[in-house]
Protein backbone atom coordinates (compact mmCIF):
# COMPACT_ATOMS: atom_id res chain seq x y z
CA UNK A 1 0.00 0.00 0.00
CA UNK A 2 1.47 3.38 -1.21
CA UNK A 3 0.74 5.97 1.66
CA UNK A 4 -0.93 8.87 0.39
CA UNK A 5 -0.40 11.80 2.71
CA UNK A 6 2.62 11.62 5.56
CA UNK A 7 2.27 11.07 8.87
CA UNK A 8 1.93 14.27 10.83
CA UNK A 9 4.35 14.64 14.18
CA UNK A 10 4.49 18.31 14.39
CA UNK A 11 8.33 20.07 14.69
CA UNK A 12 8.05 23.15 17.09
CA UNK A 13 11.38 23.66 15.95
CA UNK A 14 10.30 24.70 12.42
CA UNK A 15 7.53 28.02 11.81
CA UNK A 16 3.57 26.96 11.83
CA UNK A 17 3.10 28.72 8.02
CA UNK A 18 5.94 28.57 5.06
CA UNK A 19 5.10 30.70 1.74
CA UNK A 20 5.99 28.68 -1.35
CA UNK A 21 7.55 30.68 -4.20
CA UNK A 22 6.88 28.50 -6.91
CA UNK A 23 9.81 29.01 -10.12
CA UNK A 24 8.42 25.71 -12.35
CA UNK A 25 7.22 28.14 -14.95
CA UNK A 26 10.36 30.05 -15.23
CA UNK A 27 13.33 28.77 -14.06
CA UNK A 28 12.00 25.00 -14.42
CA UNK A 29 11.34 25.61 -17.81
CA UNK A 30 14.10 27.91 -19.35
CA UNK A 31 16.53 25.50 -19.51
CA UNK A 32 14.32 22.83 -21.52
CA UNK A 33 16.00 22.28 -25.21
CA UNK A 34 12.75 21.73 -27.06
CA UNK A 35 10.56 25.21 -27.47
CA UNK A 36 7.38 24.26 -24.99
CA UNK A 37 3.70 25.58 -26.65
CA UNK A 38 2.86 29.04 -25.42
CA UNK A 39 -0.75 27.49 -24.37
CA UNK A 40 1.19 24.75 -22.19
CA UNK A 41 3.20 26.90 -20.80
CA UNK A 42 -0.22 29.03 -20.05
CA UNK A 43 -1.80 25.55 -18.71
CA UNK A 44 0.62 24.65 -16.37
CA UNK A 45 0.36 27.95 -14.31
CA UNK A 46 -3.50 27.61 -14.37
CA UNK A 47 -3.23 24.01 -12.93
CA UNK A 48 -0.50 25.18 -10.80
CA UNK A 49 -2.53 28.02 -9.39
CA UNK A 50 -5.44 25.85 -9.34
CA UNK A 51 -3.49 23.76 -6.47
CA UNK A 52 -3.36 26.41 -3.68
CA UNK A 53 -0.07 27.70 -4.52
CA UNK A 54 -0.17 31.48 -4.57
CA UNK A 55 3.10 32.85 -5.61
CA UNK A 56 4.09 31.41 -9.16
CA UNK A 57 7.03 33.06 -11.09
CA UNK A 58 5.78 33.26 -14.52
CA UNK A 59 7.88 34.19 -17.25
CA UNK A 60 11.52 36.24 -17.73
CA UNK A 61 11.83 39.05 -20.25
CA UNK A 62 14.85 38.70 -20.99
CA UNK A 63 16.69 38.73 -24.45
CA UNK A 64 15.44 35.23 -26.45
CA UNK A 65 18.82 35.19 -27.77
CA UNK A 66 20.41 34.42 -23.80
CA UNK A 67 17.22 31.82 -23.13
CA UNK A 68 15.09 30.81 -26.27
CA UNK A 69 12.41 28.77 -24.44
CA UNK A 70 11.30 32.26 -22.82
CA UNK A 71 11.16 34.45 -25.98
CA UNK A 72 7.11 34.19 -25.80
CA UNK A 73 7.13 36.03 -22.40
CA UNK A 74 4.51 38.30 -23.76
CA UNK A 75 2.82 36.05 -25.65
CA UNK A 76 2.38 34.05 -22.60
CA UNK A 77 1.36 37.02 -20.20
CA UNK A 78 -1.12 37.70 -22.79
CA UNK A 79 -2.91 34.30 -22.72
CA UNK A 80 -3.12 33.89 -19.17
CA UNK A 81 -4.68 37.62 -19.03
CA UNK A 82 -5.46 38.52 -15.34
CA UNK A 83 -4.28 34.88 -14.42
CA UNK A 84 -0.83 36.04 -15.21
CA UNK A 85 -0.58 39.21 -13.30
CA UNK A 86 -0.57 40.65 -9.96
CA UNK A 87 1.55 41.11 -6.90
CA UNK A 88 2.11 37.06 -6.69
CA UNK A 89 2.88 36.74 -10.50
CA UNK A 90 6.24 38.20 -10.63
CA UNK A 91 8.32 37.97 -13.91
CA UNK A 92 12.50 37.95 -13.89
CA UNK A 93 13.69 41.37 -15.76
CA UNK A 94 17.53 41.55 -16.62
CA UNK A 95 17.45 45.64 -17.17
CA UNK A 96 15.78 48.65 -18.58
CA UNK A 97 14.32 47.27 -21.84
CA UNK A 98 13.41 44.15 -19.79
CA UNK A 99 11.13 46.04 -17.52
CA UNK A 100 9.92 48.21 -20.37
CA UNK A 101 8.09 44.63 -21.71
CA UNK A 102 7.57 44.15 -18.43
CA UNK A 103 5.26 47.49 -17.61
CA UNK A 104 3.83 47.02 -21.02
CA UNK A 105 2.85 43.74 -19.95
CA UNK A 106 1.37 45.74 -16.74
CA UNK A 107 2.91 43.56 -14.55
CA UNK A 108 3.19 44.04 -10.91
CA UNK A 109 6.15 42.31 -9.69
CA UNK A 110 9.18 41.42 -11.14
CA UNK A 111 12.26 39.51 -9.72
CA UNK A 112 16.45 41.16 -10.70
CA UNK A 113 18.80 38.44 -10.97
CA UNK A 114 22.58 39.25 -9.62
CA UNK A 115 25.64 36.97 -8.96
CA UNK A 116 27.83 36.54 -5.31
CA UNK A 117 30.67 35.80 -7.85
CA UNK A 118 32.28 37.75 -10.90
CA UNK A 119 33.20 34.87 -12.82
CA UNK A 120 28.76 33.91 -13.42
CA UNK A 121 28.17 37.56 -13.16
CA UNK A 122 29.98 37.84 -16.39
CA UNK A 123 28.87 34.61 -17.90
CA UNK A 124 24.96 35.48 -16.67
CA UNK A 125 25.19 39.50 -17.28
CA UNK A 126 28.16 39.84 -19.57
CA UNK A 127 29.36 42.48 -16.68
CA UNK A 128 31.39 42.44 -13.21
CA UNK A 129 28.89 42.05 -9.97
CA UNK A 130 29.59 46.18 -9.84
CA UNK A 131 28.16 47.03 -13.51
CA UNK A 132 25.46 44.78 -12.57
CA UNK A 133 24.37 46.36 -9.95
CA UNK A 134 24.68 49.70 -11.21
CA UNK A 135 22.26 48.14 -14.45
CA UNK A 136 19.78 47.11 -11.99
CA UNK A 137 19.70 50.53 -9.83
CA UNK A 138 17.40 52.44 -12.54
CA UNK A 139 15.20 48.97 -12.96
CA UNK A 140 14.28 49.03 -9.24
CA UNK A 141 13.73 52.84 -8.76
CA UNK A 142 11.63 52.54 -12.21
CA UNK A 143 9.79 49.60 -11.04
CA UNK A 144 9.09 50.93 -6.90
CA UNK A 145 7.58 54.53 -9.11
CA UNK A 146 5.47 52.34 -10.55
CA UNK A 147 3.98 50.30 -7.28
CA UNK A 148 5.74 47.14 -8.40
CA UNK A 149 7.04 44.70 -5.49
CA UNK A 150 10.75 43.92 -6.67
CA UNK A 151 12.78 40.42 -5.87
CA UNK A 152 16.38 40.53 -5.70
CA UNK A 153 18.24 36.52 -6.75
CA UNK A 154 21.54 36.14 -5.67
CA UNK A 155 23.50 33.39 -7.40
CA UNK A 156 26.50 31.47 -6.76
CA UNK A 157 25.49 32.29 -2.81
CA UNK A 158 27.08 28.81 -1.68
CA UNK A 159 30.11 27.77 -4.74
CA UNK A 160 31.22 28.37 -7.88
CA UNK A 161 31.82 25.97 -10.39
CA UNK A 162 34.78 28.31 -11.61
CA UNK A 163 35.76 29.98 -8.75
CA UNK A 164 34.95 27.41 -6.05
CA UNK A 165 33.82 28.27 -3.11
CA UNK A 166 32.60 31.49 -2.37
CA UNK A 167 33.52 33.69 1.00
CA UNK A 168 30.70 34.33 3.04
CA UNK A 169 31.65 37.77 3.10
CA UNK A 170 31.62 38.43 -0.59
CA UNK A 171 28.12 37.09 -1.07
CA UNK A 172 26.83 39.21 2.29
CA UNK A 173 28.57 42.22 0.35
CA UNK A 174 26.70 41.13 -2.81
CA UNK A 175 23.06 40.73 -1.65
CA UNK A 176 23.65 44.04 0.80
CA UNK A 177 24.44 46.07 -2.58
CA UNK A 178 21.33 44.63 -4.35
CA UNK A 179 18.86 45.13 -1.14
CA UNK A 180 19.96 48.71 -0.70
CA UNK A 181 18.62 49.35 -4.49
CA UNK A 182 14.90 49.18 -2.54
CA UNK A 183 14.05 45.74 -2.91
CA UNK A 184 11.55 43.78 -1.22
CA UNK A 185 12.49 40.80 -1.05
CA UNK A 186 16.02 38.85 -1.12
CA UNK A 187 16.42 34.78 -2.55
CA UNK A 188 19.90 33.37 -1.64
CA UNK A 189 20.80 31.10 -4.64
CA UNK A 190 22.39 27.95 -3.90
CA UNK A 191 22.99 27.72 -8.12
CA UNK A 192 24.61 24.36 -8.75
CA UNK A 193 23.44 22.69 -5.28
CA UNK A 194 26.79 22.33 -3.51
CA UNK A 195 25.51 24.16 -0.18
CA UNK A 196 25.65 22.17 3.35
CA UNK A 197 23.38 23.04 6.53
CA UNK A 198 26.01 24.41 8.41
CA UNK A 199 26.85 26.93 5.30
CA UNK A 200 23.53 27.43 5.58
CA UNK A 201 23.02 29.10 9.13
CA UNK A 202 26.48 30.71 8.62
CA UNK A 203 25.16 32.53 5.94
CA UNK A 204 21.98 33.67 7.48
CA UNK A 205 23.80 34.86 10.95
CA UNK A 206 26.37 37.23 8.25
CA UNK A 207 22.88 38.61 6.63
CA UNK A 208 21.42 39.33 9.98
CA UNK A 209 24.18 40.88 11.34
CA UNK A 210 24.42 42.81 8.16
CA UNK A 211 20.95 43.99 8.66
CA UNK A 212 19.19 41.93 5.93
CA UNK A 213 16.05 40.24 8.06
CA UNK A 214 15.33 36.90 7.81
CA UNK A 215 11.62 37.69 7.28
CA UNK A 216 12.36 39.71 3.96
CA UNK A 217 14.88 36.31 2.85
CA UNK A 218 13.90 33.36 0.79
CA UNK A 219 16.22 30.06 0.09
CA UNK A 220 16.68 28.86 -3.43
CA UNK A 221 18.20 25.26 -2.98
CA UNK A 222 19.14 22.86 -5.90
CA UNK A 223 19.26 19.83 -5.48
CA UNK A 224 22.66 18.44 -7.54
CA UNK A 225 23.89 16.94 -4.56
CA UNK A 226 20.85 15.83 -3.21
CA UNK A 227 21.07 18.35 0.05
CA UNK A 228 18.08 20.65 -1.54
CA UNK A 229 15.68 19.89 1.35
CA UNK A 230 18.20 18.94 4.01
CA UNK A 231 19.67 22.38 3.29
CA UNK A 232 15.64 24.08 3.15
CA UNK A 233 14.61 22.45 6.31
CA UNK A 234 17.65 24.15 8.14
CA UNK A 235 17.06 27.52 7.14
CA UNK A 236 13.31 26.83 7.96
CA UNK A 237 14.78 25.75 12.05
CA UNK A 238 16.40 29.72 11.24
CA UNK A 239 13.99 31.96 10.68
CA UNK A 240 13.29 31.77 7.19
CA UNK A 241 9.66 31.37 6.01
CA UNK A 242 9.81 31.66 2.37
CA UNK A 243 10.84 28.60 -0.02
CA UNK A 244 11.70 29.11 -3.65
CA UNK A 245 10.58 25.29 -5.12
CA UNK A 246 9.71 24.07 -8.73
CA UNK A 247 6.86 21.83 -9.48
CA UNK A 248 8.23 18.22 -10.05
CA UNK A 249 11.76 19.25 -9.83
CA UNK A 250 12.23 20.75 -13.10
CA UNK A 251 14.95 23.56 -13.34
CA UNK A 252 18.47 24.29 -14.18
CA UNK A 253 20.85 26.60 -14.99
CA UNK A 254 21.83 27.52 -19.15
CA UNK A 255 25.11 29.07 -17.50
CA UNK A 256 26.08 26.79 -14.92
CA UNK A 257 26.01 23.35 -16.61
CA UNK A 258 26.69 21.69 -13.33
CA UNK A 259 23.62 22.97 -11.57
CA UNK A 260 20.66 20.61 -11.79
CA UNK A 261 16.54 20.83 -10.70
CA UNK A 262 15.34 22.80 -8.11
CA UNK A 263 14.31 21.63 -4.82
CA UNK A 264 10.74 19.82 -5.90
CA UNK A 265 7.89 21.21 -4.69
CA UNK A 266 6.47 18.21 -3.41
CA UNK A 267 9.11 16.77 -1.99
CA UNK A 268 9.15 20.15 0.13
CA UNK A 269 5.27 19.66 0.93
CA UNK A 270 5.85 16.26 1.93
CA UNK A 271 8.12 16.95 4.74
CA UNK A 272 6.29 20.28 5.89
CA UNK A 273 3.13 18.45 5.68
CA UNK A 274 4.65 15.49 7.91
CA UNK A 275 6.15 18.58 10.16
CA UNK A 276 1.99 19.82 10.55
CA UNK A 277 3.09 23.20 8.30
CA UNK A 278 0.80 24.46 6.48
CA UNK A 279 1.57 25.87 2.77
CA UNK A 280 -1.97 25.83 1.85
CA UNK A 281 -1.52 23.73 -1.36
CA UNK A 282 -3.28 20.51 -2.64
CA UNK A 283 -0.42 18.11 -2.60
CA UNK A 284 -2.09 15.39 -4.81
CA UNK A 285 -3.41 17.95 -7.26
CA UNK A 286 -0.20 19.38 -7.38
CA UNK A 287 1.44 15.61 -7.96
CA UNK A 288 -0.81 15.44 -11.11
CA UNK A 289 0.00 18.84 -12.06
CA UNK A 290 3.47 17.81 -12.62
CA UNK A 291 2.48 14.31 -14.30
CA UNK A 292 0.78 15.85 -16.41
CA UNK A 293 4.02 18.16 -17.25
CA UNK A 294 6.32 15.35 -17.33
CA UNK A 295 4.34 14.15 -19.97
CA UNK A 296 4.20 17.60 -22.23
CA UNK A 297 8.42 17.06 -22.06
CA UNK A 298 8.54 13.45 -22.54
CA UNK A 299 10.09 12.38 -19.74
CA UNK A 300 9.51 11.46 -15.66
CA UNK A 301 9.76 14.02 -13.15
CA UNK A 302 12.54 14.17 -11.05
CA UNK A 303 10.54 14.62 -7.33
CA UNK A 304 10.86 11.81 -5.43
CA UNK A 305 7.46 12.09 -3.90
CA UNK A 306 6.21 12.73 -7.65
CA UNK A 307 7.44 9.47 -8.56
CA UNK A 308 5.83 7.45 -5.68
CA UNK A 309 2.62 8.99 -6.01
CA UNK A 310 1.90 9.40 -9.81
CA UNK A 311 3.12 5.83 -10.08
CA UNK A 312 0.96 4.31 -7.09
Amino acid sequence: MTMRRPDVVPDPTLPARVTIYEVGARDGLQNEKVAIPTEIKAEFIRRLAATGLETIEVTSFVNPTWVPQLADAAELLAELGQDGVGPRRPVLVPNERGLDRALAAKVEAIAIFGSATETFAQKNLGRSVAESVEMFRPVVTRARDHGLWVRAYVSMCFGDPWEGPVPIAQVVDACASLMDLGADELSLGDTIGVATPGQVVALLDALAERGLARERTAVHFHDTYGQALSNTMTALRHGITTVDSSAGGLGGCPYAKSATGNLATEDLIWALEGAGIDTGVDLEALVATSAWMAEQLGRPAPSAVVRALAGA
